[in-house]
């Protein structure tokens, strides 16, 4: 006789499943494919199939759809990992928690679809969805958060000398920003949740302080390695904690795998705390009132309005500061090498034309072509019919943020437009250097792409830097009037700003009248650049 969780999983699995038949009745005929009757995963994908090869590509797939190339591809991934694990399915039939686990990860890719084409409207409700589910999830995320904290502090036990690792790792910048964000004493509380789930999931960490609490454990076994899929897990769980953060409620999918994120990534640590091979006590952590709830939703929140979403994706390794510009310099060589190579291939490929004209004895002179510069010999030569990720990826460039965010600061116009061709988001943030730069073709670029730039709260901090850089003697740019223009010329916003030029008004008034001419020099300073932000602004 099956148990009660047994019974859960299964009908919580069945009411995937036809979330997911009733979705591929919609979805298919807006790819030309016509469905009677919604099957199994292998069914869907294999239609799926059918259509791209009817509509030649992917991309026609994801254009359809209003899916960017990065969301397509994720999309049919999720498809593919679960029809390989639920081939075939019987009503009745036992399931695993990885085979849900693999039908709530699709399902929630469906809602994602849902949002960006507006003539699909499935619904993706797997469970329940009341004031006591949100409050349970809410209690799991925070309890998450904190035995990952836990153990890192346990691997550190001080906080100089978590301070210091940190610094080795992240360099110095990212730990003067931890420590004016956090609290008192605490460089941890001052992380993003993707900063912080790095330091459990990367390699060296990983291997070195972690393996042995999960390796023996039965959970974490969907993918096949158990830390890659604890990274997988807890970057899912960034992008639920980002919608935790910013709204009031969660879907009912994204509380279904936060349940069962909290169950794979804590049921290892709770045993190892139960033998005593560990003093961090997950249980403990997931008790909490609503007092205590409530203070870390807002604290939360407040670090979300100062630094906006947690859009940086839980990576496999921290890239340490020296290392970043070894990889752009590496990054910068490998590029240069197949621009190289390209140039030999249209050299080649020019002499072969040539021979054949001359064996066929043509008389007529042929027209001389200009020779392309090697930029334009590495890309646009390419085929017309590949996407912008294929063009990357045959110079050398891997379809990863970091990557945009490098050609962003070398100011690489043409590799920046494959990015943004290819749907990738930006932030402002990426900006900065090229700002500072003035890199005038790369900016222009993602000015273009405005629409992509999903950085949830990006003026502050713009302000700020702008401040700061006018301050140590730099000009505000036209490029840089017109980022304000764009990204700040909201009411909200220019009121902030009008706020900000009174106060500095009013300290200058004060500076006068104490007759202190020091200070007095650079009250009028600030005055005039917050006047001339304010200005850029409206």
């Amino acid at each position: 006789m099956a148990s009660a969780a047994q019974l859960l999983m299964r009908e919580k699995f069945e009411t995937c499943l036809s979330v997911i038949r009733q979705a591929s009745l919609q979805i298919l005929p807006l790819l030309t494919i016509k469905a009677v009757e919604g099957k199994d995963p292998q069914w869907f994908f294999q239609q799926l199939e059918q259509a791209r090869l009817a509509l030649g590509s992917w991309m026609a797939v994801a254009k359809r759809l209003n899916l960017n190339d990065a969301e397509i591809s994720h999309f049919t991934l999720l498809l593919r990992h679960l029809q390989q694990l639920v081939p075939q399915y019987e009503s009745g039939q036992e399931v695993s928690h990885n085979q849900l686990i693999a039908a709530l990860r699709f399902v929630s890719s469906l809602e994602l679809v849902r949002a960006k084409q507006p003539l699909l409207g499935y619904s993706t409700e797997v469970e329940s969805n009341d004031e006591s589910q949100q409050k349970k999830a809410a209690s799991q995320m925070r309890a998450l958060e904190l035995m990952l904290k836990g153990l890192v502090n346990q691997s550190y036990p001080s906080q100089p000398q978590r301070v210091q690792k940190l610094k080795t790792q992240f360099g110095a910048d990212c730990v003067r920003r931890w420590l004016k964000n956090g609290e008192r004493g605490d460089i941890l509380s001052g992380m993003r949740f993707s900063e912080l789930a790095l330091m459990v999931v990367d390699k060296k960490e990983y291997a070195n302080h972690y393996a042995s609490l999960f390796q023996h454990a039965s959970q974490l076994s969907l993918l096949i390695d158990q830390r890659k899929t604890l990274q997988t897990f807890l970057d899912d769980v960034r992008g639920i904690r980002n919608d935790l953060v910013q709204s009031p409620l969660l879907t009912s999918v994204q509380l279904a795998l936060l349940d069962s994120y909290y169950q794979e990534s804590s049921a290892a640590v709770q045993r190892a705390f139960d033998e005593g091979r560990t003093k961090i006590n997950p249980a403990a952590f997931l008790v909490a009132d609503d007092a205590q709830l409530q203070a870390w939703l807002e604290q939360a929140r407040k670090k979300y309005q100062a630094e906006g979403r947690d859009t940086e994706a839980v990576r496999d390794t921290i890239d340490k500061p020296d290392l970043r510009n070894n990889k752009r310099k590496q990054n910068g060589s490998e590029t240069l090498m197949m621009l190289l190579w390209g140039v030999a291939g249209v050299a080649v490929i020019g002499a072969v034309i040539v021979g054949m004209y001359l064996l066929s004895d043509v008389t007529n002179k042929p027209a001389v072509a200009k020779s392309p510069s090697a930029k334009t010999a590495g890309i646009d030569s390419l085929p017309e019919t590949e996407s912008a990720r294929e063009k990357l990826a045959n110079i050398g460039i891997a379809w990863e943020e970091g990557n945009l965010r490098s050609a962003i600061e070398r100011g690489d116009a043409t590799v920046v437009r494959l990015f943004m061709q290819g749907g990738m988001n930006w932030e402002v943030s990426y900006a900065e250097s090229a700002l500072a730069g003035d890199y005038r073709d790369a900016l222009n670029t993602l000015l273009q792409y405005r629409s992509q730039m999903d950085e949830a709260r990006p003026c502050r901090r713009m302000i700020r830097t702008f401040s700061q850089a006018m301050t140590d003697g730099q000009s505000l740019t036209s490029l840089r009037k017109q980022f304000l223009k764009t990204f700040c010329s909201t009411p909200e916003a220019i009121k902030r700003q009008k706020e900000e030029l009174d106060r500095a008004k009013l300290r200058l008034n004060a500076q006068q009248q104490r007759k202190e001419q020091s200070a007095e020099k650079d009250e009028k300073r600030a005055v005039e650049i917050q006047k001339a932000i304010y200005d850029a602004m409206r």
